[in-house]
């Protein structure tokens, strides 16, 4: 993971030195209680989590891992429920734009896209925290799946949503409409649903949160209002949606292609600390970590992931803004498995259409399981089993993947201070 060491203590004394203006008040009003460490995580699905339960084992077969499967689930194999980290989300238990429904209690597997069995980085985020915090922890989780950052995420300061100039060109050429291009008569009704979308989300996200803080005990049992709170961090783990929009993008598979998200990221990290009164608050952003290591020195995965870290090296960011990696958690081993499966299925897919009359669902599925026992060693089986629940640009629905990159991003907001450092 490339995170300057430097960059990290200034990012934790950040995170210590700046408490909130009702942090200070509550110090006065009852000086040995600290405020409740408050961290928020946002982004589209791959913030919600597609990592199943069942990929816990996943975990087991990698020493680099396995000790953090230790942490993740107790000794009779049901997920661990924190003592001290409660968690407020809302956004996963569906993709409608009213979803607004809400997931509360204390933080445990089943936080994960739909609400139940799976994961997302807030798991081993809060088990982490919890390990390293010894004080309460509020988690405000606020997720929605494929959503985008140009238009559905977008900060206030922003400005409108504005069609790229390349791709304003390209319709200026087919006022008939073509490969997606919408007719002319056809335009009017598009840029009104973009300007009907444009911020919806941001806007929810900071609601949710404001709603949260102005009544902490309705999520976190007995809180003691004058301990107040310290928002201590803000997550933020998303992309897919921007990644392959070439109609905002056009240039996306060139340098500077992403330019627009830097400057979307930038507009976020201001705007999200002046609609929460929190100038200072530690930021984090996640980034992308599909297709590996491999991702840095090819096509737009690597233009991409150049946008997502521009923002950590402006000056007026610099020491509480920092871009984690998520790539080096990525398992190719496991990756290759999987499209291996892709080819096998495909290939009996195929082979199921061009036959006459058409297999039954019986055959079909014994058919599969015949191709997979042949292509595949009983061991690559299990692996696949075990490790794999969901598509690539989902981190494979992978435990093994997911947790190590939870873990990384509290490690961002709360390690680096010398061992010998008393505790704050």
């Amino acid at each position: 993971m490339t995170i300057r060491p430097w960059a990290l203590l200034l990012f934790g004394l950040a995170s210590l030195g700046h408490p909130s203006p009702s942090a200070a008040r509550a110090d006065e009003a009852a000086p040995t209680a600290k405020p409740l460490k408050v961290y928020i995580l946002a982004g589209q699905s791959n913030m919600q989590g597609h990592a199943h339960v069942a990929t816990f084992d996943g975990l087991a077969d990698d020493p680099k891992t396995a000790p953090l499967l230790a942490e993740m689930r107790n000794a009779d194999g049901t997920p661990t429920v924190c003592d001290r980290v409660w968690i407020t989300s809302v956004g996963c238990l569906g993709n409608a734009y009213d979803d607004l429904r809400e997931q509360t209690g204390r933080l445990t597997a089943g936080f994960g896209a739909g609400g139940q069995d799976k994961i997302g980085p807030e798991f081993t985020f809060g088990l982490t925290l919890q390990k390293h915090l010894d004080e309460p922890v509020l988690i405000i989780k606020t997720s929605w799946g494929g959503r985008s950052l140009h238009t559905d995420f977008r900060p206030p300061s922003a400005g409108p949503f504005v069609l790229a100039e390349e791709t304003r060109q390209l319709w200026d050429k087919h006022p008939e409409g073509a490969h997606g291009i919408p007719k002319v008569e056809d335009r009017p009704a598009f840029f009104a649903e973009k300007a009907a979308a444009t911020g919806v989300y941001y806007r929810e996200m900071i609601a949710h949160t404001k709603k949260v803080l102005a009544d902490i005990g309705r999520v976190v049992p007995d809180h003691d209002e004058r301990r107040g709170y310290e928002l201590a961090g803000f997550v933020w783990f998303q992309g897919f949606n921007d990644l392959v929009d070439g109609g905002v993008y056009p240039r996306r598979d060139k340098a500077g292609g992403y330019d627009l998200y830097a400057d979307l990221l930038g507009h976020l990290v201001r705007d999200v600390r002046r609609d929460l009164s929190a100038p200072e608050m530690p930021f984090v952003i996640g980034v992308m970590g599909i297709e590996g290591l491999a991702g840095d020195t090819k096509g737009a995965m690597m233009h991409f992931r150049e946008a997502q870290r521009k923002p950590a090296a402006l000056e007026e960011f610099r020491g509480n803004v920092v871009a984690v990696e998520t790539a080096p958690f990525w398992d190719d081993d496991l990756d290759a498995l999987v499209e291996r499966r892709q080819q096998v299925h495909g290939a009996l897919e195929k082979t199921f259409r061009e036959t006459d009359p058409q297999p039954t669902e019986p055959e079909k599925e014994a058919a599969r399981g015949k191709a997979m026992d042949e292509a595949f060693s009983p061991e690559e089986l299990e692996r696949l089993r075990r490790g794999v629940s969901n598509a690539a640009y989902h981190y494979l629905g992978a435990a093994k993947i997911m947790g190590p990159i939870g873990k990384a991003f509290a490690e961002a907001l709360v390690e680096t201070r010398p061992a010998e450092s008393p505790a704050e």
